[in-house]
């Protein structure tokens, strides 16, 4: 079944080029390769509407898995096997699993 997993974060205080440079050119490609999933891609907010958006950046992942909780159970096994970096805030990030429930429109 397709999962999408929806992280968003933002960079550490006066680290917001480091952050980028990792997120993009190491953290994406590691977390395919560690996970298995199929896509990454991130996003930066860019305008909102109704309920304040609470971090800037957005990355959706493509996975496939029998639950939500078995990607989320992926992701947290394989975390050693990724570089940390300190310019991602931590404190601030949030994961969520959404899966399918319907088919894809074009």
């Amino acid at each position: 079944m397709k999962h999408l997993v929806v992280v968003l974060t933002e960079p550490s205080q006066d680290r917001e080029e480091e952050y980028n440079e990792y997120y993009e050119n190491i953290h994406l490609d590691e977390v395919i390769e560690t996970t298995g999933w199929k896509t990454a891609q991130r996003f930066k907010l860019g305008a909102q509407e109704g309920q304040k958006c609470p971090l800037p950046y957005l990355a959706i992942y493509e996975a496939q898995a029998d639950s939500p909780q078995e990607v989320m159970d992926k992701l947290e096994q394989t975390r050693s096997l990724r570089r940390q970096s300190s310019s991602l805030n931590r404190k601030t990030a949030a994961v969520w699993v959404f899966e399918e429930i319907g088919s894809e429109h074009t």
